[in-house]
C-alpha cells in the first residue's frame, strides 16, 4: 500500500469516526465518496475517479465548479468587510435586494437568511404577522401539497408533505394542511380530465372548508422537484393564484430549486403568464452553491403593513449569517454571469434539444413517464406500465450504481412517499457543455437498457 492509499484509508476512517452524513442509512464498512476537486460539471474523488455531477450537488451548483469570478468576488468582499449584520446594512445586501426586485419584475422587500429552510420559515412568520396586522389575526394556516419538500426545520418540515421525511419527527407545527398535487400520471382523482385544474380546485375547497378567515397562505414550488419532478400545466398555477386572491390568502412560491434558470426561465413561476407571487423564497441557485444564502422576497405592498409604530409591530426575526457580505457579493456575481452568458436562454434551448432526448426511454418496459423542463428531469420507473407499480428500492439502487460505474452521478426522490421512491432525478449544472449533456443522456439510456 503506497502513501496515498494509506492517507486515503486514514481519511475514510476519520469520516467513519466523526462525520455524520446527510440522508444516509447506517451501512457498516461503507466507503463514502470523498471529493477533492471540481471543474465545470465534473468532480474528482480521492482515488482520482472523475464523475459528472448530474444533480448539481443538491440542485444548487448551477454554474458548475471553478467560476473564478465568483471566487474572486468572495475574496475581495471578505478582504474589505468580513462580516456585518443586517440589523444595520451593507452595500452587497442593498444591491442584491434591488436586483432581486428587478428579476422578479415588481417591487419586493427581501429578508436574507442562510438557506431554503430558513427562507421558508421566514415566509411563514411574515405571512402570519402580516394578516395579524392587516386586521385578520385568525389567518394562521398554511396549505401545501403532498409530495412537496420545503425544508428540514420544524415549520418547513410541517409544510413538507413527504411522509418518509417526517417519520419520528412528528407531530409538527400546528396549522399546516396538505392537498393532492397536480400529478397527472398518478391522478389522485381517478384519471379525470383536466386533473391539474381539479387539483387547483381542491385548494379552493380546502380554504372554504377550513374557513378563509383561518388560512394565511398557500406555499408551493412551481414544479415539485425532490418529490419526483412533477410538472403541472401552466394553467394550474394561474388558477391557484386566482384562488389565493379570491380568499385574501398569500401565495408563497418556493423557488429554491427552480429559480435562477433551472427550468429555462429565470424563475419557475414565469412559465405561467400573469402570476406575480406575494412571497418568493430562494436559495441554492442564488449563489450556485458557492456560499450559503437564502432569501425571502416579499411584495412591497405586504411590507407596508409592517410600517406601524409600536413595540411589537416590526418583524422580530434575525439571522446572524443571513445576508453575509461575501454571500451577497457571490450572489451578485452569480447573477451577473447568468445574465451575461445568457444562461437561461441556453438552458431553454439545450434542455429541449439534448436533455429532451431522455423522452426516448419512454419506450422502455420499466419507464412509466418522463417529465422535464429545462435542466430538470424526472424518469418514473415502474414494474410494468399497466399497473404502474413502482420498482423496488433495490432496482433503483442498481441503476444509480451502474450510472456511477460509468462516471455519472444522478439522484432519486429518496425518503418521499412510502413505497414510491421510484423517480430518477437528473439536474446537471446549467453550464454543462453539449458533450456533457449527451454523456448524461447516453449513459442513462445505456444503463436502463442494460438491466
Amino acid at each position: 500500500m503506497n502513501v496515498q492509499e494509506v492517507n486515503n484509508e486514514e481519511l475514510i476512517q476519520k469520516d467513519h469516526d466523526h462525520l455524520w452524513h446527510a440522508m444516509s442509512k447506517y451501512t457498516p464498512n461503507s466507503s463514502p465518496m470523498i471529493a477533492t476537486s471540481g471543474e465545470g460539471s465534473w468532480f474528482t474523488d480521492i482515488n482520482g475517479n472523475k464523475y459528472l455531477d448530474g444533480v448539481s450537488g443538491l440542485w444548487c451548483l448551477n454554474l458548475g465548479h471553478g467560476q473564478q469570478e465568483i471566487v474572486q468576488a468572495a475574496a475581495e468582499q471578505m478582504s474589505k468587510l468580513s462580516y456585518f449584520p443586517l440589523t444595520f446594512s451593507h452595500t452587497p445586501a442593498i444591491e442584491l435586494s434591488a436586483k432581486i426586485s428587478e428579476l422578479l419584475g415588481d417591487s419586493y422587500k427581501t429578508f436574507f437568511s442562510n438557506g431554503g429552510s430558513d427562507a421558508n420559515e421566514t415566509a411563514f412568520k411574515i405571512a402570519r404577522q402580516y394578516h395579524n396586522q392587516n386586521g385578520n389575526p385568525g389567518k394562521y394556516k398554511f396549505i401545501s401539497r403532498y409530495r412537496a419538500y420545503h425544508g428540514t426545520t420544524l415549520g418547513a418540515l410541517s409544510a413538507t408533505a413527504q411522509a418518509n421525511r417526517r417519520v419520528k419527527y412528528d407531530p409538527g407545527v400546528p396549522g399546516f394542511l396538505h392537498v393532492p398535487p397536480p400529478y397527472k400520471y398518478r391522478c389522485p382523482f381517478g384519471g379525470v380530465e383536466n386533473s391539474d385544474l381539479v387539483a387547483a380546485e381542491m385548494i379552493d375547497q380546502v380554504i372554504e372548508w377550513e374557513g378563509a378567515e383561518t388560512v394565511a397562505a398557500v406555499i408551493m414550488e412551481p414544479f415539485i422537484s425532490g418529490g419526483g419532478v412533477i410538472i403541472p400545466s401552466k394553467e394550474y398555477l394561474q388558477r391557484v393564484a386566482d384562488i389565493c386572491e379570491k380568499h385574501d390568502v398569500l401565495l408563497i412560491l418556493d423557488e429554491v430549486v427552480s429559480g435562477f434558470g433551472r427550468t429555462g426561465k429565470m424563475f419557475g413561476f414565469m412559465h405561467s403568464e400573469g402570476v406575480q407571487p406575494d412571497i418568493v423564497t430562494m436559495a441554492k441557485g442564488l449563489t450556485s452553491g458557492y456560499l450559503p444564502l437564502g432569501a425571502t422576497a416579499v411584495k412591497s405592498k405586504i411590507y407596508e403593513k409592517f410600517k406601524v409604530e409600536g413595540d411589537k409591530n416590526h418583524f422580530r426575526h434575525v439571522s446572524t449569517y443571513g445576508g453575509h457580505p461575501a454571500a451577497c457579493a457571490v450572489a451578485l456575481k452569480n447573477i451577473e454571469i447568468i445574465e451575461r452568458e445568457q444562461i437561461v436562454d441556453r438552458v431553454s434551448k439545450l434542455g429541449e434539444a439534448i436533455l429532451g432526448k431522455l423522452h426516448d426511454v419512454l419506450e422502455h418496459q420499466n419507464v412509466g413517464e418522463v417529465r422535464g423542463a429545462g435542466f430538470l428531469y424526472g424518469i418514473e420507473l415502474v414494474q410494468d406500465k399497466q399497473s404502474k407499480k413502482p420498482v423496488s428500492d433495490e432496482f433503483m439502487t442498481k441503476i444509480l450504481a451502474k450510472c456511477k460505474e460509468k462516471g455519472l452521478i444522478i439522484g432519486r426522490n429518496g425518503d418521499t412517499v412510502p413505497n414510491q421512491n421510484n423517480v430518477l432525478i437528473i439536474a446537471p449544472p446549467l453550464t454543462s457543455t453539449e458533450d456533457d449533456l449527451r454523456f448524461v443522456v447516453n449513459t442513462v439510456k445505456d444503463v436502463l437498457y442494460s438491466i
